[in-house]
C-alpha cells in the first residue's frame, strides 16, 4: 500500500499529514481546496448531531483529520501551528491573569461575558 511505512508513533496530526500526502501522491486527492473545506465543514456539523461520547470521539477524528489534510494542501505543519497556537493561547491567558492580579481582581469571579471582553481586550491592545 502507498501508505504503508507511515508510523504510528508520529504525532497524531503530523501522522495525518503523511497519510493524506501519500495518498495524494497516488492520485486520492480533492482537485481544489475549497473542496476540502467543505468537507472540514461537514465534519464540524456531523459533530453536532454525534449522540454519544464515542460518536463524538469519532467525528472529532474526522474533523482533526480533515484541517489535517487542508494543512498539507496548504503547505503549513499542522504540527507546528498547533503549538503556535497553543503558545500564542498560553501568552494571552497569562496576560488576561496578570490584569486581573493588577486590578485586584479574581478571574475566576469574572462573569463568561467579562472573560470574553477581557480576552478580546488583550488581543486588542497587546496583540499578544
Amino acid at each position: 500500500s502507498a501508505l504503508d511505512g507511515v508510523p504510528r508513533q508520529l504525532p497524531a496530526l503530523a501522522r495525518g499529514q503523511e497519510l493524506q500526502r501519500r495518498a495524494a501522491a497516488s492520485g486520492f486527492d480533492w482537485k481544489y481546496s475549497e473542496d476540502i473545506l467543505e468537507k472540514v465543514a461537514e465534519e464540524a456539523a456531523e459533530m453536532t448531531t454525534a449522540s454519544t461520547p464515542a460518536d463524538r470521539e469519532e467525528e472529532f477524528g474526522d474533523l482533526l483529520f480533515a484541517l489535517a489534510n487542508l494543512a498539507r494542501r496548504w503547505d503549513i505543519d499542522s504540527e507546528t501551528a498547533l503549538r503556535r497556537a497553543g503558545d500564542k493561547f498560553l501568552r494571552r491567558f497569562s496576560f488576561m491573569e496578570e490584569l486581573c492580579k493588577q486590578r485586584g481582581v479574581e478571574f475566576r469571579s469574572l462573569s463568561p461575558e467579562e472573560q470574553n471582553a477581557l480576552w478580546d481586550e488583550v488581543k486588542r491592545d497587546t496583540g499578544a
